[in-house]
């Protein structure tokens, strides 16, 4: 069992999210930071799509009342296990131990958006719709539809038996996010393009988990008139009337009105949900092919890690690199 004594501010138990239930307009939600909360499930010997605490803001202190093994991703907070004479710092991306009636104390996030703690067995909520991410707006999965509060209480799947102190490769951000175009792109003026992929961006403080809304050079429509209402997923990129983009997110809305000038490619997702509030990025145009190399390239790091965890590569302290 987890004891959350301070559970920080609009934190949630997500997995990767909620297949196959767009065309009855539930959100996929899920780990704004998909990959990083599967790495962290990796690194503890959870099955990839295990749930776990979704962190983006601390302080965070949880007592753990029984023996575990976690791993934190994602976002870099100042994170130390306590006990009762002694203080640990961990380090992102490693698995570390935590005794029984030790305190996991979280602060941040020092870079970064989104933090990801997983726990040997996973977090043991009850799934609805076949997960057990956390949907603000519908009110459903995780803890009772809700961000977790002080006082609340986790349990966990059966503990993981034992080994040693592992690390993965954690990803460096990088201001370049890959973008295709979107249905409506032609019909922004010259200029409006041109800023698109040519001017610095910013996510707006005003932002969640339904949509990352942007700041910079406002985006005007060469063609003025209604559109139907249309699908709409996270990743892409609608621009409303202020001119200012939203990159809808993991709690998006199934269906939209505002034109789409372009979406985000699955691969860059993260970088995206990692980008802090002020944070300056690109969008940079890429194709199909381009989306599809860039998805391959990022299962092969998943391969490298699966290899890395399991096979030949324990031990070795991870480097940060490029995405």
């Amino acid at each position: 069992m987890l004891e959350l004594i301070r559970a920080g501010l609009h934190n949630s138990v997500q997995d990767q999210g909620r297949e196959g239930f767009r065309h009855l307009g539930v959100a996929q939600a899920g780990a704004l930071d998909a990959a990083a909360l599967w790495q962290a499930n990796r690194l503890v010997q959870n099955a990839g799509g295990a749930a776990g605490l979704e962190i983006l803001t601390g302080p965070v202190v949880i007592r753990f009342h029984r023996d575990s093994w976690i791993a934190l991703t994602g976002a870099v907070f100042q994170a130390s296990i306590e006990g009762s004479h002694h203080s640990q710092p961990i380090a992102n991306g490693w698995r570390s131990p935590i005794r029984a009636g030790q305190v996991l104390r979280l602060q941040g996030p020092v870079s970064g958006r989104c933090a990801y703690l997983a726990v040997d067995g996973g977090i043991d909520v009850a799934p609805v719709m076949g997960s057990r991410a956390t949907d603000f707006a519908a009110k459903l999965g995780g803890l009772d539809g809700r961000a977790l509060r002080n006082g609340d209480w986790l349990s966990t799947g059966p503990a993981y038996t034992g080994g040693p102190r592992v690390g993965v490769l954690q990803r460096c951000w990088t201001p370049e996010i890959r973008v295709l175009r979107g249905p409506e792109f032609e019909q922004f003026d010259a200029a409006a393009q041109e800023a698109f992929f040519r001017g610095a961006w910013q996510v707006s403080p005003q932002s969640n988990r339904m949509g990352f809304r942007l700041q910079g050079t406002p985006l005007q429509r060469s063609v003025q008139r209604d559109l139907p209402s249309h699908a709409v997923f996270p990743g892409v990129v609608q621009v409303p009337p202020s001119g200012q983009p939203i990159v809808l997110m993991a709690d998006a809305q199934a269906t939209g009105g505002y034109p789409r000038i372009a979406t985000v490619i699955a691969a860059d997702m993260w970088k995206l949900a990692q980008a802090q509030s002020g944070a300056r990025f690109c969008f940079v145009q890429t194709d199909r092919d381009g989306a599809a190399l860039a998805r391959k390239q990022w299962e092969q790091e998943l391969y490298r890690m699966e290899w890395s965890l399991y096979g030949k590569g324990l031990g070795h302290r991870p480097e940060c690199r490029s995405g």
